[in-house]
């Protein structure tokens, strides 16, 4: 059975066209890939800050729209400085992210300072936005791959593997007669970072990191991936010692991840909720809580005299449940 779904697998198709028009819209994939991925992350991390009671999904939109602003400049200006030649003579070129060329290191520097700062302006420690931003970010990653498919870009080596893709003529490297098929380098990212995804979540919640801590497993974890599906590529690249560019940015990423969790190693999560969640739909805030005895659960919490007296005296008011 295994070899018969080989056979029919054969190999990967690639997308005869990268937009889709409705009318007097055109809709580029890559693009729409992109956005895909930021909604999902968005979400996650929305889910994450209000499970733990440390923040709210408004608060993850506010970090997401700034976090993801500064991560596609920041990725483009990477991809740019990194392969200058291919722009020096068109300037033009530089903002038509369509047609692709995001350098994800440059996104995850601007995009996570940009985010940890819009974080601390919303009351929440970026320690704490890192260690649910890192899933997140693995997710959008999953999903904005799929984006090199529809260009059917920054494919690897000649293979083939029965789940080779295929290049049509006009996107051929120079030198690769018609047919040939490649490692679909955007599959094996996109794999790996959903099972990123899924680790990181898991780690968090089996051994409760000290806030911040999950990035840098996910530096380690994305840099191991990156590192050997860099190696399968055969887009042009800066070489340094035998490897591409963005190979010794995958290494540097996983020495910082790793030099990150040695430094703080022992330290568990201490985080306390910002809110108190009562009959699961009202709010009050942990100050307010603070202000009773530890041991007496917020139900219980009784009025004072002088407060029921102004209570009775006062026009029934309809409780807000909004956070």
């Amino acid at each position: 059975m295994i070899a018969l779904g080989v056979t029919l697998l054969g190999s990967i198709p690639s997308p005869a066209r990268n937009a889709i028009t409705i009318g007097p819209i055109t809709l580029r994939m890559y693009g729409l890939m992109i956005a895909i991925g930021v909604i999902a992350a968005v979400w996650l991390l929305g889910r994450q800050l209000e499970d733990s009671g440390l923040g709210t999904r408004d608060d993850a939109s506010s970090i997401g729209i700034w976090g993801v602003a500064a991560g596609i400049i920041g990725a483009r200006l990477y991809h740019v400085l990194t392969d200058w030649s291919r722009f020096s003579d068109d300037l033009s070129s530089i903002p038509k992210i369509w047609q692709g060329g995001l350098g994800i290191p440059g996104g995850l520097l601007a995009g996570i300072t940009v985010g940890a700062w819009q974080a601390k302006r919303r009351g929440i420690r970026p320690a704490v936005a890192m260690t649910f931003a890192a899933p997140s970010i693995a997710l959008a990653q999953a999903i904005g791959r799929w984006g090199n498919w529809w260009n059917q870009e920054l494919f690897g080596k000649p293979t083939d593997l029965p789940w080779a893709l295929e290049i049509d003529n006009e996107h051929l490297p120079p030198g690769y007669p018609p047919g040939t098929t490649f490692h679909p380098t955007f599959l094996y990212e996109s794999f790996w970072n959903l099972l990123l995804c899924g680790f990181l979540l898991w780690v968090q919640k089996r051994y409760q990191l000290a806030a911040g801590r999950l990035l840098g497993v996910y530096l380690i974890g994305y840099g191991i991936g990156r590192f050997w599906i860099e190696g399968l590529r055969i887009d042009p690249a800066h070489v340094i010692a035998g490897l591409r560019w963005n190979q010794w940015v995958a290494l540097a990423a996983i020495a910082g991840g790793a030099i990150y969790l040695l430094l703080t190693w022992g330290q568990k999560w201490n985080e306390q909720p910002r809110v108190a969640v009562v009959d699961g739909n009202e709010a009050i805030d942990d100050d307010v809580v603070g202000e009773h005895d530890e041991g007496t659960p917020v139900g219980d919490i009784e009025p004072e005299p002088d407060e029921l007296d102004s209570a009775a005296d006062e026009e029934p008011v309809e409780r807000s449940t909004e956070l």
